[in-house]
């Protein structure tokens, strides 16, 4: 897949909530820097985390709205609208940065504001 392919794959997956197969677009030794999550690095530990994904939301949807690709780099502005397990919404906006390599995500970090996350924050 080329980068464009590996995005528009990215927020299908998430939107359909198979993350098992989203943690398959990122390389093994991925490194993500994720705003509430902090650093990551490797699929596997990646995928431990989102094994607990559907423990914290009811509901989750990223959408694209804008999505820039140049060779290995994407960014991309999407919306965040979900429903916590516990009922509460959350809608936010935000944009994230990858860099593809070899067809799969190799760097991801993303960007957005935290207060609409307290309810999963416990703030």
């Amino acid at each position: 897949m080329d980068t464009r392919e590996v995005i528009t794959r990215y927020y299908e997956l998430a939107n359909a909530g198979e993350w098992d197969a989203w943690c398959d677009l990122f390389a093994e030794n991925q490194v993500m820097d994720e705003q509430l999550a902090g650093h990551v690095e490797g699929r596997e530990t990646l995928r431990g985390m989102m094994k607990g994904f559907p423990e914290t939301y009811a509901r989750f949807a990223n959408v694209p709205a804008h999505v820039v690709v140049e060779g290995e780099q994407a960014a991309v502005v999407s919306r965040i609208s979900a429903v916590t397990v516990g009922g509460e919404s959350i809608e936010a906006g935000v944009c994230n940065y990858f860099v593809v390599t070899d067809g799969l995500i190799s760097y991801m970090s993303n960007f957005h504001d935290s207060v609409p996350f307290a309810p999963i924050l416990g703030k």
